[in-house]
């Protein structure tokens, strides 16, 4: 989940559906930059954050009771991540386990369980981009795209745009590019540096849910008041 806090509670988005904005995003990249396996790449991006723990004990509430804001890791939850996208595809799994490193490597040394997953991903990534018959240059391009879209769809969900008009660098693109994100502040709409996308023009938005509650029993609890909320949907308008 990404969560913020209100005065009457909390704004709580679904991890997946930051996901379905990342994807949403990238649909409108310029057509002749787009990464090999277009389709099965946009997939990967719908699928990156899925495996997550269910709702159930008190998987996403902190001791105090309050929602987590990204539920730590687990090793489950990283081999249940690329079994999903494996079943789609070696591509799509590929991708996700492109992801998985660069979540997870810097952490490496600090669990056996998690050194093993990184040292399978290493031999799996291998293989996979063996049997496209595809090139490091051209994996590494798909994925670079794939993590600069779920960085800008975060920085969304994250309510990290910088007021009065500020830059904020999104991440580097594919090839190593550098892009810059900002909001005008004459019409709230935002301008990608270099732009991007095929269109000058175009919207977004994501379902977010506003749960009057500060704290929760159990995950039950908590599922059930994100259920019965009455959904914002907050747009955004990218404008060249």
């Amino acid at each position: 989940m990404i969560v913020h806090n209100t005065s009457k509670g909390w704004e709580i988005i679904h991890q997946q559906a930051h996901g379905l904005l990342a994807f949403e995003i990238a649909t409108h990249w310029q057509i002749d930059q787009r990464p090999a396996y277009w389709f099965k790449t946009l997939s990967a991006l719908l699928e990156h954050d899925d495996g997550q723990k269910p709702y159930k004990g008190r998987n996403h509430l902190s001791e105090a009771g309050a929602p987590v804001q990204f539920a730590p890791y687990s090793v489950e939850q990283c081999h249940r991540m690329i079994e999903i996208a494996l079943q789609k595809s070696r591509w799509n799994a590929l991708m996700v386990s492109h992801h998985a490193t660069f979540l997870y490597e810097p952490r490496r040394g600090e669990d056996k369980a998690l050194d093993a997953f990184l040292d399978q991903q290493k031999d799996n990534q291998k293989q996979w981009r063996t049997d496209y018959g595809a090139t490091q240059k051209e994996v590494m391009y798909a994925y670079e795209f794939l993590q600069w879209c779920d960085a800008l769809s975060l920085i969304l969900c994250r309510s990290e745009l910088p007021p009065e008009g500020r830059q904020l660098e999104v991440s580097k693109g594919p090839n190593g590019k550098p892009y810059f994100i900002q909001q005008r502040t004459e019409d709230t709409s935002l301008c990608v540096s270099p732009w991007p996308f095929d269109r000058d023009e175009f919207r977004v938005n994501i379902e977010v849910y506003p749960v009057n509650q500060l704290t929760f029993k159990n995950d039950n609890e908590l599922y059930n008041a994100i259920n019965d909320a009455q959904i914002e949907l907050r747009e955004w308008v990218f404008k060249k």
